[in-house]
Parts: C-alpha cells; sequence; structure tokens
C-alpha cells in the first residue's frame, strides 16, 4: 500500500522520472559494474547490456509498478511481479542483492536529477522501490520453495544426451541430471537458465524454453544461434552451445521457471491456441508434447509463422504432434512457401478466415513486434485480453498497460 502522502509525490515526479529512466537505469549499471563486477559472473547478460534491452526493461517495470500504484494504491499490479519473480529465481536472485540494486540505482537518481531530489522526493521513490523489492522478495522465496531449492540455489549438471540440428541455426540439446537424482517438476511452456563459461572465464547465461514433454526424466531446449545486428554482437551464449558442446558434455541448467504454462489436468476441456512466428514455436512443441502425453482430447489450434519451411524448427515434430491429438489442427504462414508444406498460406501470418474457438486459452511467442501484431487481431476478434499469454524470449519489454 502506497502511502497518501508518497502517492501525491510521486504523481508529481513520475513524468521528469520517467523521462529520465534511461538515462538513470545507464548509470546505475555503469557504477554498479564497476563497483561489483562479480555480479557479470553468471548473473547479467552481457549481450542484453550491450543492446540496452536490460535498462529498458528495468526502467519499463520501474515505471509501470509507479503508474500501476497510482491507478491503484491498495493494489500490486501482481501480474507483472509474478513474470519478474520468475525471470528473478531462474537466475538465483536474493534479496540481498535488492539492497545492492537499491544502493546504485538511487545514487545514479539523485546524479541525473540533482536538487529536484528533496528529502520528500528521495522518500517517496524510496516507498515505491521497497514495496516493489518487498513484493519480489516474497514472491521469489515462494518460488524457491516451491521447486525445492534454497535461495539462489537453483543449479544442477545435466549431462549431453542427444544433440540435433533442427535447421541451419537452430540445435537442440537432450539432457539428463548428471546426478542420477529425479529431473524437478516442470510445467509444459516454461524455461531453463543455461549458464556457461565463456573463453574469458566469466559465466554467461540464456534462458531456453523446454521444447519438449516435462513430464519425464529428460529435458529438451532449442537454440537459434543469435546473431548480431545494427551492431549489436552475437549471442554468446547460443554460439558456444552450437560450436562447442557435444553429447556426453555438461551443462548447467536452472530449475525450471516461468509464469506462462499450461493447465495440464488430464481432463481439462478449455480450447488452447497456440501461436508462433519463428524460434517462438519452442515452448509451443513443449505444450504440444505434453497434450499427446496426456492423450488429451481438449481443442488445440496451432499457427505458427516462419521464413520457410526449411527454417521452421521442430516443423516435422509438430505436424506429428498435432496428428496425433484429436481434437489439433494446424495453420503455418510462409514468407517463402516450399513443397514440405504444400497447404501452408503464403506472407505473414493473418488470422482472417481463422476460426478461433470459443473461450480458448491463447499462448503467444515470437518476435515482440510480431506479438503485438498478433495480440491486437485477437483482441478485435473477440478474445478477452486475460485469456492471452505471452512468453518474451530476455528482458520483457512489453510494458504493462500497452495496448498491443
Amino acid at each position: 500500500m502506497l502511502s497518501a502522502g508518497s502517492a501525491a509525490v510521486v504523481r508529481a515526479t513520475l513524468p521528469a522520472v520517467g523521462a529520465a529512466l534511461d538515462e538513470i537505469t545507464t548509470r546505475f549499471y555503469g557504477a554498479m559494474f564497476r563497483d561489483r563486477p562479480e555480479l557479470l559472473d553468471g548473473m547479467f547478460n552481457r549481450g542484453n547490456q550491450a543492446s540496452g534491452v536490460q535498462r529498458r526493461a528495468l526502467a519499463g517495470s520501474i515505471a509501470g509498478f509507479a503508474t500501476a500504484l497510482l491507478d491503484d494504491p491498495d493494489t500490486r499490479p501482481d501480474s507483472l511481479l509474478e513474470r519478474i519473480a520468475h525471470k528473478h529465481a531462474a537466475i538465483g536472485i536474493t534479496d540481498d542483492q535488492y539492497t545492492i540494486v537499491h544502493k546504485y540505482l538511487f545514487g545514479a537518481i539523485a546524479e541525473v536529477l540533482g536538487d529536484a531530489v528533496t528529502p520528500e522526493v528521495a522518500a517517496a521513490w524510496d516507498e515505491v522501490y521497497w514495496l516493489m523489492a518487498g513484493a519480489l522478495i516474497g514472491r521469489e522465496a515462494r518460488l524457491y520453495r516451491d521447486a525445492g531449492v534454497e535461495p539462489g540455489d537453483v543449479w544442477r549438471r545435466w549431462t549431453v544426451v542427444g544433440r540435433r540440428t533442427e535447421t541451419p541455426d537452430v540445435v537442440s540439446f537432450l539432457l539428463r541430471p548428471a546426478d542420477g537424482l529425479p529431473a524437478p517438476r516442470a510445467r509444459a511452456g516454461q524455461y531453463v537458465s543455461v549458464r556457461v563459461r565463456m573463453a574469458d572465464g566469466v559465466r554467461q547465461l540464456r534462458q531456453y524454453s523446454l521444447s519438449s514433454d516435462p513430464g519425464g526424466e529428460l529435458r529438451r531446449i532449442t537454440v537459434k544461434r543469435v546473431a548480431g545486428a545494427a551492431g549489436a554482437p552475437d549471442g554468446e551464449v547460443s554460439s558456444l552451445l552450437h560450436d562447442q558442446v557435444r553429447e556426453g558434455d555438461e551443462l548447467a541448467l536452472s530449475a525450471p521457471f516461468g509464469d506462462v504454462f499450461l493447465d495440464d489436468p488430464a481432463d481439462a476441456t478449455t480450447p488452447v491456441v497456440l501461436v508462433s512466428a519463428g524460434i517462438g514455436g519452442t515452448p509451443m512443441t513443449g505444450i504440444l508434447a505434453h497434450l499427446a502425453a496426456l492423450g488429451s482430447t481438449r481443442p488445440v489450434l496451432v499457427l505458427h509463422a516462419d521464413r520457410s519451411p526449411a527454417e521452421h524448427a521442430l516443423r516435422t515434430e509438430t505436424g506429428e504432434l498435432v496428428r496425433r491429438l484429436p481434437g489439433a489442427r494446424a495453420v503455418f504462414w510462409y514468407e517463402r512457401p516450399g513443397p514440405e508444406e504444400p497447404d501452408a498460406a503464403e506472407g505473414l501470418m493473418n488470422l482472417d478466415g481463422v476460426e478461433l474457438p470459443e473461450n480458448a486459452t491463447v499462448f503467444l511467442c515470437g518476435p515482440l513486434p510480431f506479438m503485438r501484431d498478433i495480440r491486437t487481431r485477437l483482441l478485435g476478434a473477440g478474445v478477452p485480453a486475460q485469456r492471452i499469454r505471452y512468453e518474451v524470449f530476455g528482458p520483457d519489454l512489453w510494458l504493462p498497460g500497452s495496448t498491443a
């Protein structure tokens, strides 16, 4: 609950703070990593830092949380907090690190805004920060408890028992726990963090969706090689996995997390719509595989867009899973169609003429512009916003309250 006095101050200063958040977060990360370089070892992804994605995600979460408190001071924006908590748990964030962040974040705010940060302003934004941090600390503690791990202790060694090339730039890795103990519980649609040591000795991590049925003792991740664009570096983790990891090698994987997952009772009847583009199809394949393992009869509609059939990772497997599910059907779109999928539509995904099942839960994953466009189309087709669940690979730049 945000106090009335702080709410008035935050409301008056939010435009100025919001306008300066990019500079604030830039200085925040610069100072924190200068003084605490160990945080770059296995905690923060250097590619996201270099591209500015992490900085913009942090700025968006602060602004989104503050705005939500002003809209209703007695209600926390739990959907925003849930997503952040899962991301934090997947990299082993612990409550003491919120104190570190507070120190450098508020130092950056004072540095950027100068004399505008009066004691009253500082106290009001301090209240916002600790309301957000306290809620996240509590939620992350529950996530660790549910995962059966100590806070922050999320890592286990897994052995690569299979490697398969899916497309020229996508590879799947099949993994088994190296310690011989049972695999942790996972839900279809969730992801794991993969942590690897780079040539310079620094550990880097990245999240990957589970792309097979998570109900057994094996796990599979499907990794696209990330090529740098517009001056950004190539993906460090994806490049190492593609170039160096082979069958018999070991990887450090986190416990599974993620707030976008399938409700999986065997007798569930709610229709499911799986909408994806590119490598965003990986969690959808995991959901399909889980439904097939359950022998589900619930209606399932699979919608996927890609550049071509040859570049559609897990295309054959997706088709086979759809055929195993009596209530499932699929529609594919390709910018460059090929003979492998003679019934596919040409061009970008377009929902015109696609009959969406009523009261369906929609799962959405792919590049952010694609998801914004398709979500707008789904809303226009009468799908309630609360029934559309989306997954973003990397820091979430889809700010709360956006209409698309």
